[in-house]
């Protein structure tokens, strides 16, 4: 994006925020702003009136979504100021219709379908909430089911059921969309999934909504009550150390400015989206550059893509459990209220999020995101100098940072999604894993008991915590001051010292690569040794340098299964960590746009099989962090959270430290407090 086209997006959200709002003032939405719930009614009235003809109670909806314009006219429309008519408003539609899968796209400002396109590929879309809850029911009135409960001596109003994937495992027909269904006892204990029902499975067709398969394979003990709960009301004696209350105060009042979808800190200015499937999306980042005066763009649109969650237990009750969080379930979907004070601090700022029911209607989750500026104690820049005789200079500067928060809340696990703006120009993101462990019953009690392989580890009596992964996989649709791009590999390689010059024998330099196709740019982290850097070509600093950001990667897993496992087939975007392709609107999803039972031919590993060009084009970053779990003990009964994370780093970015005249914060008196001797 043009500087000049910056400065004036900066002139006219100067007059945007004088109160914290979350509520847009403007006549038009911002395009990116998520449907309101005024849009998701049309979008519904629209729909539903297209197909009066049909019997209504077979339409459902999978999925509303924006359909957001095309990258090149909404930058137009940015480069105006944004006082003209924004483009068209439409959003993107998944239904269900007499057992079809309907695409539909509705323009908003004229109320009307611009297309609807029956979907004849492989997978079907998201699952909805209401057909999940509907299937969890269906055993507790079914007789073989009731059968079983009743041999296991439980009583069947504290049987709890829910919903697993079944994956696809080579079949070459297709098969009906439909789900498993496990159950779990709560005598004495609201932690569920530590008292699995094990041995029996049902299938449903969530088509039809009826129980199309059933197995009681065996019996083992469901695992005792005693020690699984984590409510504090039910904690016994002896506690823990209390945590001490902590307050934060800000007598200059909140940095933070909020207009609509628009947010404002500090240096920063970016647009917060929530979406179904994916949940928050951060679009329009772009950091104000003092040297230069205007704001500068740093990521078009960044969002998490896939997750990627397969088990390593492959027997018979067990081996379909390969999850595809956001494309099956949706982070959006399952994203909860946070919780003041405990989930966000107290001068946290709170957003609400709208998405379709199953009917098309509005369902509204209040306090979705929190947006907080983090006071952690940490130390943004520092420097104490005694080599002036005579003399001892000390500068510090305390970090703050903004965070954007939001935790879904997917079966078991819950996961804290974080988005971090550090004034030095860095994004932080990270994610961080707890809930509850998914666990196998089991006889042994011990581990001198166990003989063969129980892929996992023995956490407690009759209970197994199974080995699995987290994968994530980012979209990172970085524009580093404009929208041509290119990928650069920054070698470390060792070189010997030669010709006598020094007594070393070697040291280590760097060796650019500019990465021109696709396929050259997939890389495998830990491997080698190297710095990734997403950089402008055509723009340098004032010493020649070329401005960029690079990526410093956090833990560095990829997916151990065998290419030529059907979950590794649908999940092959794991295989590499770092991924460059050219920018494609529709290339949005790493695992396809439908990935219930889908089959592997729609994902981010096809296509970069056409290895197009990536060098000095509009290009996307995609990062997939991963986590191998190997549960232990103190997972069990509840999991403390397990963090990881990258940074998107400035390099050569700013001419300067661009955070070297940040004002030291004003002394706040504390009345009535002294300094301990």
């Amino acid at each position: 994006m043009k500087a000049s086209t910056l400065r004036k997006i900066f002139i006219f959200s100067l007059f945007s925020f004088f109160t914290i709002s979350t509520t847009a003032s403007h006549p038009h939405p911002h395009p990116l702003d998520s449907l309101t719930p005024r849009e998701f009614t049309l979008v519904q009235t629209i729909i539903t009136n297209s197909y009066h003809n049909s019997n209504p109670n077979n339409l459902t909806f999978q999925y509303v979504g924006l359909d957001e314009p095309n990258k090149p006219t909404l930058l137009s429309w940015l480069s105006t100021t944004a006082t003209t008519t924004p483009p068209p408003r439409r959003a993107f539609v998944i239904t269900r219709l007499n057992k079809h899968t309907h695409e539909i796209t509705v323009d908003l400002s004229t109320q009307s379908i611009v297309s609807d396109h029956i979907y004849a590929g492989h997978g079907y879309p998201l699952f909805t909430l209401e057909e999940q809850t509907a299937a969890i029911m269906l055993p507790l009135t079914y007789p073989p089911f009731l059968e079983s409960v009743k041999k296991r001596r439980l009583n069947i109003s504290d049987v709890v059921c829910s919903t697993f994937s079944i994956g696809w495992f080579g079949e070459e027909g297709e098969s009906p969309r439909v789900l498993k269904i496990l159950c779990f006892y709560i005598d004495g204990t609201v932690n569920l999934y530590v008292r699995p029902v094990e041995g029996v499975t049902l299938v449903v067709d969530l088509d039809e909504m009826k129980i199309i398969e059933y197995s009681d394979r065996f019996t083992v003990p469901v695992a005792k009550a005693r020690g699984t709960e984590y409510r504090a009301a039910k904690q016994k004696p002896p506690f823990g150390p209390p945590l001490k209350g902590v307050a934060t105060v800000q007598p200059d009042g909140s940095g933070i400015k909020i207009d609509g979808h628009t947010i404002r800190w500090q240096n920063w200015a970016f647009h917060l989206g929530f979406d179904a499937r994916a949940g928050p999306i951060i679009s329009l980042a772009s950091i104000y550059d003092l040297d230069k005066h205007t704001f500068r763009s740093v990521m078009y649109r960044g969002y998490i893509s896939e997750m990627f969650v397969p088990y390593m237990d492959p027997t018979e009750e067990w081996y379909y459990k390969t999850f595809f969080d956001l494309g099956e379930f949706g982070f959006g979907l399952f994203a909860v209220s946070l919780e003041p004070i405990n989930d966000c601090p107290a001068h946290a700022v709170f957003m609400d999020g709208y998405y379709a029911g199953q009917d098309g209607k509005p369902v509204k989750i209040s306090n979705v995101f929190c947006i907080f500026e983090k006071h952690a104690g940490n130390v943004m820049w520092r420097h104490t100098e005694t080599g002036i005789p005579g003399e001892v200079i000390r500068e510090v500067r305390p970090e703050v940072s903004l965070v954007v928060r939001m935790v879904s809340t997917v079966g078991n696990y819950d996961y804290i999604i974080d988005w971090e703006f550090k004034p030095s120009g860095s994004i932080k993101v990270e994610v961080g894993l707890t809930g509850i462990l998914e666990v196998k019953g089991v006889s042994y009690t011990h581990t001198n008991q166990i003989k063969d392989d129980v892929y996992g580890t023995l956490l407690a009596d009759n209970t197994i915590g199974v080995y699995h992964d987290h994968f994530l996989t980012y979209y990172l649709d970085l524009d580093v001051d404009g929208e041509a791009n290119s990928f650069v590999k920054n070698k470390l390689e060792t070189r010997r010292v030669t010709n006598n010059i020094s007594p070393r024998k070697s040291y280590w330099t760097v060796v650019s690569e500019t990465v021109k196709t696709e396929l050259d740019a997939r890389i495998q982290l830990g491997l080698k040794q190297e710095e990734l850097v997403m950089v402008n070509p055509n723009k340098k600093t004032k010493l020649g340098n070329r401005i960029g950001y690079r990526l410093i990667p956090g833990l560095a897993a990829s997916s151990l299964l065998s290419d030529d496992d059907y979950p590794q087939i649908r999940g092959a975007f794991t295989k590499y960590n770092v991924w460059v392709t050219p920018y494609n609107k529709s290339e949005k999803w790493a695992g396809g746009l439908y990935v219930d039972q889908s089959r592997g031919d729609d994902t981010l590993a096809v296509w970069t099989l056409r290895n197009r060009k990536i060098e000095n084009k509009d290009i996307v970053l995609w990062y997939t962090m991963g986590f191998h779990h190997v549960p232990c003990q103190e997972d069990f009964p509840i999991m403390p959270t397990l963090s990881g994370g990258f940074e998107l780093r400035p390099t050569n970015f700013f001419e300067r430290n661009p955070v070297l005249k940040t004002r030291p914060p004003k002394s706040v008196h504390w009345p009535n407090c002294t300094t301990r001797p």
